[in-house]
Parts: C-alpha cells; structure tokens; sequence
C-alpha cells in the first residue's frame, strides 16, 4: 500500500502553499496549526514549526513533504526515532512550473506536473541511518519541494519528526548545558542519588521546564518517546493492524486484534474459534521492568527501593512544558553495592538459640553435629508473625517451610555432615523466634501444640463476677497456667497484637494476675478439651485473658489472648 503517492502530494502542493507561510510564516495561520494537531494526522504535508508523531510498518517507506519558497532560508529538520532504528533521508527538488510552454497561462495538467516531478529524482541532502536523534540544519537553504523519506527495516515502529524554517526563535526543545552528563553522586545497596547540571532554558529563556529520570536494567534510552514506546510496548491498544487490510472505521472497533486471511471480506478481526485464546493474549499483559519519574525543577534525586548488586542505567530527560518536547541528557548507569555478608550463628547441640530478624530480613544459622549422628530435629518457635525456614545438608536443599507458632522436623543424618539454616522475617515487620538443633533423642524444650490455640469464652456462662472459657490440648502432659489482665472498653485487635509474643513466659507477668496452674492431657485427642470458670471478676468490666502451657525445659508458649467482659446486671 503506497503510504503517500506522488499525486497526493502535487494536490496538497497548493494547500502547502496557501497554509504554510514559508519563511515568511503567518503567525495566526501557524497558531492555528499548533493547536489543531489534528489537521496534520496521517497526512503527508509537514507544518512548519510542529513536531508531528508518525508509525512506520516494516520495509514500507513513508514519505513527508514541505515547500520553501524563498531561497537563502534557515532550516532545520528534526527526526527522533522511538523503538526501532530508522533510515532516512532529505531531498530537494525544484517546484514545477506554474504555467505552460506556451505561455497561455493556464496550468499544465495533473499528469504533466506528476510525470515532471517523478522523472526528477532530486538533490539528496542529507542521510542518516541509526537510533539517534539525528539533526539536519541549514543557515541557507534553496526554495524548493523538499521530501523526507523514512523506512524501518528492523519491525514496526513509532517516530516524530520536526522542522522549521526560524529555528533561531523557535527553539522548542530544551537546550543542553555545557556538561550535558548525569552523575552519580551516591551509591547504596538499595538507593542511588543523581545529580545533573540545570537547562539554560529554565534560568535564561524563562521557559517552564520539568525533568523526568527513566530507571531500567537493559539500556540507556535516547529519547522520551523511546521509553513510552518501551513502556507501552504490550498494550494491545498500542498494537496497529498489517498493512493490506481493507479496512473502514468501524474496523477500529476491533484496532489491535489479529485478522484472518478474509479480511477484506469478512470485518471479524476476531475469528470464533480463537476469540478466547486471542483474548487471553491481549489482555495479559508481561510486566515492564522500567520506570519513569517526573520530578519537577529539581536537578537532584534520589532512587530507592533498588536490588542489592543489580546494574541500573539511568537516564533524565529535560521536558519543556509549554511544547511537550524534550532533550535527552548523557544517560549513565551504576551498581548497586552487595548486601553485608551477615555473620552465620553457630548453634550448639542442645540448647535453645533467640534469633531477632529485621522487617523481610535474612538470618544464617550453622549447626554442626557429631559425625556419627543417625538424626537430626530441628524445633522452632515463632514467637510473632509465621517466618520462612531452608535447611540444607552439604548445599543440597532438604526442607522448605513456613512456621507459625512452634514446629518440628527431623531429618536423617548422614556422616561428618554441617547444617546451614535460613530464616526469613516476615514482610509485616520484625521477627522473633527461638530454635534449637539436637541430634540426641532427649525430650523436645517446647510443649506440643494443638492446631487451634484459640481461647473459647462461653457467653450464656458469663455472670457479674465470672467467665467460663475452654481451650484444647494434646495426648502430652502439659501444665497450662492461666492469667487474667483488666483492660479498657476501647482495648483494641491491634492492642491485643502488641502483646501477642507467644516467647514472653508467665514470668512477664505479675503475680497477682495469676488465676491457676492445672496438669491436663487426653490419650483421645478429640476429647483434649479443658474449661475452666475464672472468678473474682468485677461487674461490667473487660479483661484478657491468656494461657500458657508450659515445656520441659521451662520454655512456654502463649495461646492466643482472649477479651472477655461480665456482665453490667445481674
């Protein structure tokens, strides 16, 4: 399909010659120009003064016209290309004659002018061939039809293109300082500072300027429609159907979806069988590992929130709010620096470790039992948020698992064999938690457990003075001690959540909220329910209540806290 046959631009010659002023511009006429882009969508005329947006299908060219009337006239042509590299070139020829050989003074047919201009292949000016954005520029240039070609050999792409014949005054794009580089000026593991020198366009031609810093991994990108291209590279919106398709506008009803080989006969885009799977394509959408910040008329910013040891290329862009065009600065790139190799806690055989972990930090434990050992038990007691627990025998992977509340697991031992232990904290905050490694066969220092560690208050029981509440146990033996605290009317969940440390034993606790200490467990493990009616309470009021139940070796783990309240009237 022929993008812009020549017969098209000889019609729009006159409209160029009536509407585009060159180079003696019409300031009114142009304005008009500017503010209604849309005179100039898909057309093949260039105005002078206005960056204009084009797409370009692969291996078609597209080619743009523009007319300089007078000789000896400044020009300058501007061509940005977005996510593919261009080739392009600037051609002059003359303008065909007005009028006839014979002088009559009527105008020479459509098809002598075509014939004329397409017999002369013209002056090439200027090529270029790459991704950069590329400048032709002339103090003074001939009158004449001047044509732009462009092609993209490598895939569809977006461009823009500008040109004007006063770039003297014109000046839309922000210009560069005498040092145009972006420096690093700070470097962490998670956070990089930047810093670059200010346009003059901002202190010297008092123009509205803002700055946009582009973060990525893969490269550094020398234009801002380069990242939006980069960004909206799998929106289906942005996707443009195959050249060869008949289509009308009712076809755009349907613009991004693939068509079927009758398209010109059938405006399905979508055919039946593939709707869904078609569907499915677009609408899923892979994530973009770039990012784009607008920060204003600040020269100076800092990134966060990046990778430890990650290569990071950063580029600013200086954006001239009143145009909407932009200048890229020298991009730069950086690493980030590595995480502090922590320092690995050798746990002893036998004895239990406290272990405190940042907010979504990391701890290494090592254990290193005797080299006869037949097994290995790990116990681990969470006193807080559920944590994330890796064991590895040698560097092979033997366990992966989250622990909330208290957990065990054994694994087979093997000879001379060392132990490295991985625990993550929690991404809600810090963590704490107790762990013991043994490869002995004594008694566990942390009770079992039932599944449910709720507290059940019964509310037909409840009086002025007392609470009747059950909890459950195990087929253990255990000794369960029970403490009552008063608290307000307003004690909230997230009052309750501060106190929920089930590592915090009885001995946090005041004597004289100890209500009772009882010896409790059942051989069936469906009837391992205990109750117990707390007395002495006063009218009308709140209190929590907690259950400990207690280990062999003196360590305690909380069930969940329960607020009951009396009643008011008896």
């Amino acid at each position: 399909m022929k993008l812009c046959p020549w017969y098209i631009a000889l019609i729009l010659l006159p409209v160029c010659l009536q509407s585009q002023k060159l180079p003696t511009r019409d300031e009114e006429l142009f304005q008009m120009q500017i503010r209604d882009k849309a005179l100039f969508h898909d057309s093949s005329v260039i105005p002078d003064g206005a960056e204009i947006s084009g797409y370009l299908f692969r291996d078609n060219p597209k080619r743009y016209f523009f007319v300089v009337e007078e000789d000896n006239t400044p020009l300058s042509v501007i061509v940005t290309p977005c996510d593919a590299p261009l080739e392009w070139k600037l051609t002059l020829q003359e303008l065909p004659e007005e009028a006839s050989g014979e002088g009559s003074g009527e105008p020479e047919p459509l098809e002598e002018q075509k014939q004329q201009i397409v017999n002369e292949e013209g002056t090439e000016l200027f090529s270029y061939k790459g991704n950069d954005v590329e400048y032709f520029v002339s103090s003074s240039s001939p009158s004449g039809l001047y044509q732009l070609e462009l092609i993209s050999t490598e895939k569809d792409t977006h461009f823009k293109v500008y040109a004007t014949t006063t770039p003297e005054s014109d000046q839309p794009y922000p210009e560069l300082p005498y040092d145009p580089r972006v420096d690093v000026t700070s470097l962490g593991r998670t956070t990089v500072t930047l810093a670059w020198k200010p346009t003059p366009t901002s202190s010297v031609m008092k123009q509205p300027i803002q700055y946009c810093v582009v973060i990525n991994k893969e490269h550094n990108f020398k234009s801002i429609c380069a990242v939006e291209a980069k960004m909206n590279a799998d929106d289906a919106f942005m996707m443009v159907p195959k050249p060869g398709i008949d289509f009308n506008p009712f076809d755009f009803a349907h613009f991004g979806f693939q068509s079927d080989n009758n398209a010109g006969k059938d405006r399905n885009f979508m055919p039946k069988a593939s709707s869904s799977k078609l569907l499915r394509q677009i609408t899923t959408k892979p994530k973009v590992d770039i990012q784009k910040v607008c920060i204003g008329n600040k020269n100076i910013f800092t990134v966060s929130d990046l990778k430890p040891d990650t290569q990071y290329y950063f580029d600013v862009f200086a954006v001239n709010a009143a145009t909407n065009m932009s200048t890229a600065y020298v991009g730069t790139f950086a690493r980030t620096k590595e995480e502090a190799k922590q320092k690995t806690v050798e746990l002893k055989d036998g004895k239990v470790t406290d272990v405190f972990i940042k907010r979504k930090g990391t701890k290494f434990l090592r254990f290193s039992p005797v080299s006869s050992h037949q097994k290995v038990t790990f116990s681990v007691h969470s006193c807080l948020d559920a944590i994330q627990i890796q064991v590895r025998r040698d560097g092979k992977l033997l366990l992966s698992h989250s622990v909330e509340g208290v957990r065990q697991f054994q694994l087979r031992g093997k000879p001379k064999a060392k132990y490295l232990i991985r625990l993550k904290g929690s991404k809600k905050g810090a963590s704490m938690l107790k762990i013991l490694a043994t490869s002995k066969f004594n008694k566990q220092p942390f009770p079992s457990l039932p599944e449910d560690t709720r507290i059940k208050a019964f509310d037909k029981l409840r009086t002025c003075s007392s609470v009747t509440v059950a909890w459950l146990g195990t087929q253990e033996r255990n000794k369960f001690c029970v403490y009552k605290k008063e608290v307000d009317d307003d004690y909230t969940e997230e009052h309750k959540k501060r106190e929920q440390n089930q590592c915090l034993g009885p001995d946090t606790r005041k004597k004289t909220e100890k209500v009772l200490c009882k010896y409790f467990h059942s051989q069936n493990i469906h009837k391992a329910v205990t109750t117990e009616t707390i007395k002495g309470l006063q009218p009308g009021k709140s209190y929590m209540l907690d259950v400990y139940v207690m280990g062999h070796g003196g360590h305690s783990v909380k069930y969940q806290s329960k607020i009951v309240k009396t009643r008011k009237f008896c």
